[in-house]
């Protein structure tokens, strides 16, 4: 059987995301008037209120959230939290992608399948990138097309898919003929990305950093 963890505990509210979303913005720090992000899975920057850089505004800022200009839409995001815009995609390179650990100490973020953006949890546990019917639809895989098959999860028993994603990208990587499940329902709640995806990533972790690097 395929096992997938499901842990309801693994659960963050993240903003609304929208479908062919480029521009990736991750709030690691804030201050008054100054806020440090990430970029598209790229180093750390300090914005003060004012500048812009790489499309991304900084309005305004205080140790609560910080307002953005992003690809020329509002957002408004607290500590940790992401967003990601619409914006012209990047050429595909091996630049390694760091995420941040949550106050959880979870991995969480934002990709791309088949160019529809989801949210994402990495868990090296799964031993396939799994995620729900709903998730599926809109990145519009015919999952049903796929190999059927019963899995045991933290819920019981449940329907799964079996398919290949066709592209799967985390910032500038971008995988193509990934391994995935489909399980019909709204569980899991954000793509689980897993060892399918993350076989193909050299990962390393310093403290809250974790950087991905493309091996093939």
């Amino acid at each position: 059987m395929l096992k997938i963890n499901l842990a309801v505990g693994l659960m963050l509210v993240f903003l609304a995301l929208h479908a062919q979303a480029d521009t990736q913005v991750n709030v690691v720090g804030l201050f008054s008037n100054k806020a440090v992000v990430t970029i598209n899975g790229g180093a750390p920057r300090s914005l003060t209120s004012g500048q812009t850089v790489d499309g991304v505004k900084l309005v305004s800022a205080n140790s609560e959230s910080a307002t953005f200009m992003v690809e020329g839409k509002r957002q408004v995001l607290k500590m940790g939290q992401a967003a990601s815009v619409a914006g012209n995609a990047g050429p595909e390179n091996n630049d390694p992608v760091s995420l941040y650990a949550d106050s959880a100490g979870h991995f969480l973020g934002n990709l791309t399948i088949n160019g529809a953006t989801l949210k994402y949890l990495v868990d090296t546990g799964a031993t396939t990138v799994a995620l729900n019917s709903g998730d599926a639809k809109f990145a519009k895989i015919d999952y049903e097309k796929g190999e059927k098959a019963l899995s045991s999860t933290a819920n019981g028993l449940v329907t799964v898919y079996r398919v290949t994603l066709n592209t799967l990208k985390i910032g500038t990587i971008i995988l193509n003929n990934v391994e995935a499940v489909v399980i019909e329902g709204g569980s899991p709640p954000v793509v689980l990305l897993g060892m399918s995806a993350l076989n193909r990533l050299d990962m390393k972790r310093d403290n809250s950093i974790m950087t991905l690097t493309k091996k093939y």
